[in-house]
């Protein structure tokens, strides 16, 4: 399914992606909290995704690569697979452009999202755990039934659109000394890393990745995309390895990924909630997780964090939220 020779997006792709998705993705704020400020000992802002259509930043990448299809591919629709938010985000981009959709979803995804899924008018089609039983599922579509494939990370136009994020965060606030983001199969780091890399002053540019579920952060160790690996960590949205292409990017682009425990997530995740009032998902709170676990290296700088969604399962909102000692 990958491309032989995989097309790595440049800037300019993302300027593209922004004046494409324009009118159709939401410009999502930028807030503080001075509580949280206090606690990191920096200065955070956040990039509220959690705030995008579909609830999540997932829409930007998805919009951008629907809207570039041509008429003839587009009347043939687009197949995907994904845990949940980009799924849903390519239900509500085919939906508005009036095409057909149909979403692979691995068993376990949370239901809120299988739900959206099915309220933006897609197909859906469930399929055993594991990246490779979502490739293989997907392949029996296309080849049985024709389409275009929209991957959720390994696709150019995705990676540009995702980074239109960035793009509107540093066009808010100017400078920045860092840059997060969550990762997983890295389209959200990628395309963000381009905009950073852009900016006249240098940036650090930084991902988040779960304990449980850290090939990213060890296969820029070893030199190499981790794909033989099974996720085991709260977070659903980051339970993606990364393909050859963001591998590529993000070993051009980025800095560092550094690590927290599900505990300290969850722990980050309430704080949003409590000291900014704004519901997002475990995979969000990745970031700040790791900035609080980290004091020396972020103190008196400026750190900008993509909040990257906000779908939290209703199911499991009582658990994570019920008390600050609380599990995963």
């Amino acid at each position: 399914m990958p491309e032989a020779s995989p097309r790595l997006p440049a800037i300019a792709d993302v300027r593209q992606a922004a004046a494409r998705i324009a009118g159709h993705a939401h410009v999502t704020p930028v807030l503080r909290s001075q509580g949280l400020d206090a606690l990191a000992g920096c200065e955070l802002l956040f990039k509220c995704e959690n705030l995008q259509r579909a609830g999540a930043f997932k829409f930007r990448g998805a919009c951008n690569a629907v809207l570039a299809l041509d008429d003839e591919a587009a009347r043939a629709g687009v197949v995907t697979q994904s845990s949940g938010n980009h799924g849903a985000a390519i239900a509500l981009a085919c939906k508005l452009r009036g095409i057909p959709a149909t979403v692979v979803v691995p068993e376990g995804a949370p239901q809120s999202k299988l739900d959206a899924i099915v309220a933006y008018s897609a197909r859906l089609v469930r399929c055993a755990p594991g990246m490779a039983a979502r490739d293989a599922a997907v392949a029996d579509i296309l080849a049985r039934e024709g389409g275009t494939l929209i991957h959720p990370f390994d696709n150019a136009e995705v990676i540009a659109g995702q980074g239109t994020a960035a793009l509107e965060l540093f066009g808010h606030v100017g400078t920045l000394d860092v840059l997060m983001t969550p990762v997983g199969g890295g389209g959200l780091l990628s395309g963000s890393a381009l905009v950073a890399r852009a900016q006249a002053d240098r940036v650090e540019v930084l991902g988040a990745e779960p304990e449980g579920a850290r090939d990213a952060h060890d296969a820029l160790e070893i030199g190499r995309p981790i794909t033989d690996r099974s996720a085991d960590t709260v977070c659903d949205g980051l339970r993606g390895h990364l393909a050859q292409r963001t591998y590529d990017l993000l070993e051009r682009n980025i800095d560092g990924i550094l690590l927290a425990d599900d505990a300290a997530v969850l722990a980050a995740m309430r704080l949003v909630w409590t000291r900014m009032k704004l519901l997002v998902e475990p995979s969000s709170a990745v970031p700040l997780a790791c900035v609080l676990a980290n004091p020396q290296r972020f103190r008196g700088r400026r750190v900008g964090i993509i909040l990257s969604g906000g779908n939290v399962d209703p199911a499991m909102a009582g658990q994570w939220f019920s008390s600050p000692d609380s599990g995963a």
